[in-house]
Parts: structure tokens; sequence; C-alpha cells
């Protein structure tokens, strides 16, 4: 296993800042944003922990999305409202952007491109795209596995 404790933590960190910042965006109170920011850091620190294991990217991401999804389980009632837009915002920080943008980037070079290049150029440009369609389903089926397997409130 090859972590270093600073990267953990600089993953971590930075990720309970981008989810804090998505909390923003999500229009939520400012007692909420704590909560925001743990789980974004809860989402990269398990993500960057799974990768160290030598896990793939999309695997890694599926852990970190179920932890996230199964410590919404836990949470006091007094935040048990917003449990589904706090999961969703300590998720987006691992969404692949990257990786789509230099899919995005290569299919619209192949209409520059000779004949020649383009079979290279489309095949990195779609394993890109496989890369960021397999982590997104691999986050929401992370997000969604424990909310199904939650019991619901008798009404």
């Amino acid at each position: 296993m090859n972590l270093d404790l600073y990267q953990l933590a600089h993953q971590a960190f930075f990720g309970g800042v981008a989810a804090a910042g998505f909390g923003v965006l999500f229009n939520i109170g400012l007692r909420s944003l704590p909560w925001y920011a743990a789980s974004g850091a809860l989402a990269l620190g398990v993500r960057t922990f799974a990768q160290s294991a030598g896990w793939s990217f999309e695997i890694a991401s599926f852990t970190a999305a179920a932890a996230v999804g199964c410590s919404m389980v836990f949470l006091p009632e007094r935040v048990s409202r917003v449990r589904n837009a706090l999961a969703v915002a300590g998720c987006i920080p691992m969404v692949p952007g990257s990786a789509a943008a230099k899919a995005i980037l290569g299919f619209f070079a192949l209409t520059t491109q000779p004949a020649a290049d383009s079979t290279a150029l489309l095949l990195v440009s779609f394993e890109n795209l496989l890369r960021v369609m397999f982590t997104i389903g691999a986050i929401a089926t992370g997000l969604a596995i424990p909310t199904l397997l939650r019991p619901r409130a008798k009404t």
C-alpha cells in the first residue's frame, strides 16, 4: 500500500471544500455546511485510500459513494431532511471532469483530423468517455444501495 498520510489529508480537505461549495450552490443553510464538508471529505478520503490499495478508479469511487450513502443512515434527526442532497454533494467532487473534458475535446478534434489519425483519437476519446460513464454509474449505484437497503418508516 502506497499511501501517504499527507496525501490522504490533502484529498479529504479539498473534497470537503468542494462539497461545501456545492452545498452553497444548492442554497443550504449555514448550519448544514459542516455536514456537507464532512461528506465530501469522507468521499475523497475513502476513494484515495482505496486507490492507494490498488483498486481501480471506478471501484474506488463506488466504495466511496457507498461509504457516504451508508454514513447518511447514522446522521442526527435534525440533519435527516437534507440527507439525499448531502450525499450527492459529497460525491460530486468525485466526478471525473478531466476525463470528460478529454473525451469531449477528442470528439471535437475528430472533425478536424485527417482520416489516418482518426482511429487512435477515436479510441482515446471513447476510452475517456467510458471511464466517465462507468464512474458516474458507480457513484450513483453506491449512493442508491444504502437507500434501498434502509428500512422505510411506516406511515
